[in-house]
């Protein structure tokens, strides 16, 4: 199947793709603040630009879109032209991933990824808790 747009029409279209501030990330931020959690974003000295730093836990949470990060769900589906480019592309962003995780690993810092598939709304509660559960099960955590 060939892309339904024409290449200045997708051209037009991955540059409006966000790479922060995206609504999964947005949504995630809000769910932790909402329930007291404090937070940093996009701390620069750190690898891979975590999306939220939880500085009091020593934790970090990247929020994955799974088209991008190669997520095997419904989302996650490559595209069907260009496959070489599309292969290459997200390959290299799950190898990144795997590099800064170990870095922020050798580090100290915990890591979470939430994918962007299991922000929704009806999953709010169970979202949470896997977040708590997280945070909460760290040996770093200092009240």
């Amino acid at each position: 199947m060939s892309d339904v747009f024409s290449p200045p029409k997708r051209q037009e279209i991955m540059r409006h793709v966000k790479s922060k501030d995206t609504a999964p990330e947005v949504k995630l931020r809000s769910l932790l603040h909402k329930n007291g959690f404090r937070f940093r974003l996009n701390r620069k000295d750190l690898p891979g630009k975590p999306d939220i730093v939880l500085p009091k836990f020593k934790a970090v949470i990247f929020v994955h879109g799974c088209f991008w990060h190669g997520h095997s769900c419904n989302r996650g589906h490559r595209p069907q032209t260009n496959i070489d480019f599309w292969n290459k592309k997200i390959e290299s962003n799950i190898a990144r991933d795997k590099k800064d995780i170990a870095l922020l690993e050798a580090q100290g810092w915990r890591v979470l990824v939430v994918w962007q598939c299991e922000i929704k709304k009806k999953n709010e509660d169970s979202l949470l808790a896997k977040i708590k559960e997280f945070l909460y099960s760290g040996d770093t955590f200092k009240e």
